[in-house]
């Protein structure tokens, strides 16, 4: 095939994806797969296709945000444990506590570039099951340990079991939906994670009051129970999980061919016609983008984690809040956290100014630690745990979506959000370490660290990735990449993935 011709042809009638169009002909990309709706006008397939979506929102989306909220509930809440006399119930002293964090995210950051990987080999449905009901019994052991070497091994394998859920959601959700889809789900399933902060705070104060039931501390039935629903949950997630849209039960036959061909005709390969391969780890590893992601998702994850297993202790040693009152005020700000992030899901999605988004989310961030690190007032610093948590939350599910948008090959994007994300977990260690008990009250290093990590990787990260991406698609929309494709084949053009200089970057 001569590609230079077609090149032009398209460059002529290009349209950047952030506006939610193609570059390609549809037809390109699902020659193979028959159309249902064959004979049917644009306005019948619209509404079509805007039923089909709704289905797949109804049994997606409600199901995984409740799986993540089950997770991040799990490895967070340790810290609502901690202000529940933990420490004194197994004779934790010194850097005990924050030893129990650091070991987490070792073994969790350590899985995660893999995972997605065995999800594709040994199928969604399979590997979600596995992962859930593992977690939740290590957390239901958690409650009964008497040592604090019990508690590192618990965490070990909880940081081992749960590596697998978020970047496998997140790679899970693009394999179904659109590139100008992806954002907005995104967001409603990580908004798990700030409605998990509140959840955990209500719960805790409830179970704590079971102090002495069994003989038990108030502090074991908070890992008990929270366990044992995560394992009730896993036990129905065989039954909920498709692997991908070629088997979705809940869809009608028309349906699958439906939600298979829109996917293509977004110029997404289709999951289950890629085969595992080693090249795809190394496309991925060699893309500047990954890198770039990279930097911005550690700027994300340190004040993530910074902020759910330290939120409890600031208010507490900062502000001096106690028992069920501290736990009732920790649930506003992940209440507000949670709105900020489907907001702006929502926004990314309809502009695609995902960097902007970031950009200005994380000065927010920003704002809020310098407030908890400038005043001593406890209203002040409670005034900034809002604009810290609204500016930390929405910029998880937004950078992983904007990376996702940028990578085409369900294979590559898998490994590349694996590589992101376990990069930025590996920073959950920094978050273990920076909040040190004899700087209580103010806590200088954590806040100071926080403030560091927001500016320089998620705002600065942001501002490099959204700068050299708007330099690329100039190249490609001018015509400066398209040496890249001379003399090659049509099936050697569509290998080349997000390198084809048709393809255009969402910034």
């Amino acid at each position: 095939m001569a590609a230079q011709p077609e090149l032009v042809n398209e460059k002529q009638q290009i349209v950047s994806l952030e506006s939610g169009s193609q570059t390609s002909s549809p037809a390109e990309f699902h020659d193979d797969l028959p159309d249902p709706d064959a004979g049917k006008s644009d306005e019948e397939r619209a509404r079509l296709d805007k039923a089909l979506v709704r289905k797949i929102d109804l049994w997606l989306v409600p199901w995984l945000s409740l799986l993540y909220l089950l997770s991040f509930l799990d490895r967070t809440n340790i810290g609502n444990a901690k202000t529940a006399k933990l420490e004194k119930g197994i004779g934790m002293v010194g850097r005990d506590y924050n030893n129990a964090l650091t070991i987490f995210f070792i073994s969790y950051a350590g899985a995660e570039p893999v995972t997605n990987i065995l999800l594709k080999r040994y199928s969604p449905r399979v590997f979600f099951t596995s992962i859930i009901i593992s977690w939740g019994a290590i957390m239901t052991v958690m409650g009964f340990v008497e040592n604090q070497a019990g508690l590192l091994a618990c965490r070990w394998f909880l940081g081992l079991t749960e590596a697998g859920l978020f970047p496998g959601v997140n790679y899970y959700l693009s394999c179904w939906y659109k590139r100008q889809e992806l954002g907005f789900r995104a967001a409603l399933f990580f908004s798990a994670a700030a409605l998990a902060g509140s959840f955990g705070g209500l719960l805790a104060a409830a179970i704590i009051q079971m102090e002495g039931v069994r003989g038990y501390e108030g502090w074991r039935w908070i890992f008990i129970l929270e366990g044992l629903m995560t394992v009730f949950v896993g036990l129905f997630c065989w039954k909920m999980v498709f692997n991908f849209p070629d088997t979705a039960g809940f869809l009608t036959p028309d349906e699958r061919l439906r939600a298979q061909r829109r996917l293509s005709a977004d110029n997404q390969t289709r999951a289950e016609a890629e085969k595992i391969s080693r090249k795809y780890v190394f496309q991925a590893m060699k893309d500047w983008k990954t890198w770039c992601y990279a930097l911005q998702y550690m700027g994300c994850l340190c004040p993530l984690y910074s902020f759910s297993l330290f939120l409890p202790t600031i208010l507490q040693d900062g502000m001096g809040y106690k028992g069920t009152h501290l736990q009732l005020m920790s649930v506003p700000p992940y209440a507000v956290a949670a709105a900020m992030t489907v907001f702006v899901g929502w926004f990314a999605d309809r502009t695609k100014l995902r960097g902007y988004a970031n950009m200005v989310v994380s000065l927010m961030g920003c704002v809020g630690f310098a407030m908890l690190l400038a005043s001593k007032n406890p209203h002040v610093q409670y005034a900034g745990t809002f604009l810290g948590a609204a500016g930390i939350y929405p910029t998880v599910p937004n950078t992983l979506t904007w990376a996702s948008n940028n990578v085409e090959g369900s294979l590559k994007r898998g490994v590349m959000v694996g590589i992101v994300v376990g990069w930025g977990n590996m920073n959950g260690v920094v978050s273990s370490n920076i909040y040190m008990a004899p700087q209580k009250p103010r806590y200088w290093t954590g806040h100071g660290t926080v403030l560091g990590y927001m500016f320089v990787c998620l705002f600065g990260g942001s501002v490099l990735t959204h700068v050299l991406l708007r330099r690329e698609n100039h190249m490609r929309k001018t015509g400066r990449r398209d040496h890249w494709v001379e003399g090659k084949s049509e099936q050697e053009i569509r290998d080349l993935g997000d390198i084809r200089p048709d393809f255009i970057y969402t910034t």
